[in-house]
């Protein structure tokens, strides 16, 4: 029981139709493919070397010294818990601390009644010492009772 395709006694007029895939097409792209990954591995492999230094370790360093800058509600600036008598005393203090080895981290804790223009000042003077690591502490008395912790 053999299928026969075509019409009956094997007489048509129509070409008998190949059902073979044309693999020439398929043969050049593989062989370009194949060019390009043999041009491309010699430059994939191609390495420079360096001799890099090697991380020298470093001596561990003491945290530097903090200073509490507080300004009070009646607008009274406090060094380390030490009242202040006016801005030319918060100046020098400042000048002598960027003049150490390590100069010192400021923490500047505002009272919520203080007058902006002091707390201002404070902020201009750390500024103009050159004092970088400068930071408002306290805020937290700022947050709504609703606010995250």
């Amino acid at each position: 029981m053999a299928m026969q395709i075509g019409a009956p006694g094997g007489a048509s007029d129509e070409p008998e139709v190949i059902l073979d895939i044309n693999t020439t097409p398929l043969i050049d792209v593989m062989l370009v493919l194949l060019i390009m990954l043999i041009i491309t591995i010699p430059i994939q492999l191609h390495a420079v070397n360096l001799n890099l230094p090697q991380p020298q370790p470093q001596p561990p360093q003491a945290p530097p010294e903090v200073v509490r800058i507080e300004v009070d509600a009646a607008s009274t600036v406090f060094w380390n818990g030490l009242p202040l008598a006016d801005a030319a005393a918060l100046e020098a203090r400042l000048q002598a601390a960027a003049a150490q080895p390590v100069p010192p981290e400021i923490h500047l804790r505002p009272d919520a009644d203080a007058r902006y223009a002091v707390v201002a000042g404070v902020m201009a003077a750390t500024q103009r010492a050159k004092l970088d690591k400068f930071g408002i502490v306290g805020s937290e008395q700022f947050l709504s009772p609703a606010a995250p912790r």
